[in-house]
């Protein structure tokens, strides 16, 4: 295959690996800077420029974004995308493994045990936040960071409020977590590739640094995983959209915690303390992989008027509990099954004979008329509202006040743009 690696740093340790690993499989690799090239959307199709000049044509790339290019990185990522390249991580799964906050909430939703953790704007709202997530000593992360830079630890709450102060008010937005005292200092890198974990490794901090990150001197071992941390490991990776991760997990009191999930993984740490050639299992997986371009389902799917893709609920006790896929009569609705959902299990292109159960959930592409009974309601999280009372306002109530969250008249400045962090990885 022609593989294109986008790197900004040529001689970092895993873009010289992942070059020489291709090479050694009879590849042909080239490592392309992500900033040289230029979106083409002048023509009848998407394209890109690399150094003013017409791309060459390539089966596959492999993205190594950093921190700082975020954007642009992924938008290239995109339109590789656009022009049915394949990718092992889509340019969705950096942009939601970038943001520390994004990526908890996608994590969040589909069952998968972090530590707990809050977001506020508000200094008003710090102390109630810092309680929720256990008190002091707290974790502080800032949103974007790696190699454990902007991982902070306030061992009072003080010490949390005016960190937290400091950094809102130069417009850094931060997130709460616990201190998961457990842990003693130490993490665990699993190294997913595809639908496995290919290596593992413990990293301890040391001395008085609890940061086990390698580049804030921790020690890392080899570690065999048990299956439980391996199952979570590859979930996280999966949900965020990435087949080549670096999930980061604590050993907690009750199993796996997932603390970070990294689409541009380092490989110089991982593979110094596994001597496994984690390089070569990266560019076998893409090389077996690259007849299978990364494609936006819904985006392709709901060209056609009236067609598009939902989830279904098959209530208990309905006329299509206990029935087979066949015999519910949904492909006579113009409705096509593609995968059954089943508490933890996911069962894709279930077949006819496939018995539905109460709760089971259907991923379709159909007709939206059809499937929109079947549509389950949407979760209420607050009352209805009610009407206003005969006399809205009393005399205790209608003294002037300033409302904290008004930016009207708060006299709070509103930064011009995101401090950006510096290049930290290849």
């Amino acid at each position: 295959m022609k593989l294109a690696i986008l790197s900004r740093a040529p001689k970092a340790y895993s873009t010289r690996r992942f070059r020489v690993a291709a090479a050694d499989r009879g590849h042909d690799v080239d490592v392309l800077n992500t900033l040289r090239f230029a979106i083409d959307l002048t023509g009848d199709e998407p394209d890109l420029q690399y150094r003013g000049k017409p791309l060459d044509d390539y089966d596959a790339i492999l993205p190594r974004i950093g921190a700082s290019i975020t954007y642009f990185g992924t938008a290239v990522v995109r339109q590789f995308e656009q022009m049915d390249v394949y990718t092992p991580n889509t340019s969705m799964g950096i942009s939601n493994s970038r943001d520390k906050l994004r990526s908890l909430q996608i994590l969040s939703r589909h069952d998968v045990d972090i530590p707990a953790s809050t977001f506020v704007r508000d200094r008003q709202d710090t102390q109630a936040a810092i309680a929720r997530v256990g008190g002091a000593p707290v974790i502080i992360k800032l949103l974007e960071g790696t190699q454990g830079i902007g991982v902070m630890l306030a061992p009072d709450a003080k010490i949390a409020e005016a960190i937290i102060e400091t950094l809102q008010s130069t417009g850094t937005n931060v997130l709460l977590q616990r201190f998961v005292e457990e842990s003693r200092g130490s993490d665990v890198r699993a190294l997913v590739v595809g639908d496995r974990v290919v290596a593992a490794m413990r990293r301890t901090a040391q001395g008085d640094e609890f940061r086990s990150n390698v580049h804030r001197g921790g020690l890392a071992e080899a570690v065999e995983l048990s299956p439980e941390f391996e199952q979570a490991a590859v979930k996280a990776a999966q949900i965020m959209g990435l087949r080549v991760a670096g999930v980061d997990m604590l050993e907690g009191r009750y199993g796996p915690l997932i603390l970070e999930v990294n689409s541009s993984p380092g490989l110089e740490g991982i593979e110094t303390a596994t001597e496994l050639d984690i390089a070569g299992a990266i560019v076998d997986y893409v090389d077996n992989q690259v007849a299978f371009p990364e494609l936006d389902v819904r985006q392709r799917l709901t060209v056609s008027t009236g067609y598009g893709v939902a989830e279904l609920l098959i209530k208990a006790d309905s006329e299509y509990d206990g029935q087979t896929l066949d015999a519910s009569g949904l492909r006579e609705k113009d409705i096509t099954v593609l995968s059954l959902h089943r508490d933890a299990t996911v069962i894709p292109n279930p077949k006819g004979s496939r018995v539905l159960e109460g709760n089971d959930r259907l991923l379709c592409f159909g007709n939206l008329e059809q499937m929109r009974g079947l549509i389950p309601a949407r979760r209420k999280r607050r009352a209805k509202v009610q009407d206003l009372p005969e006399e809205p306002l009393t005399e205790h109530n209608t003294e002037d006040s300033v409302d904290s969250g008004d930016s009207v008249d708060s006299g709070e400045a509103v930064p011009d743009g995101e401090n950006e962090p510096p290049q930290l990885s290849d």
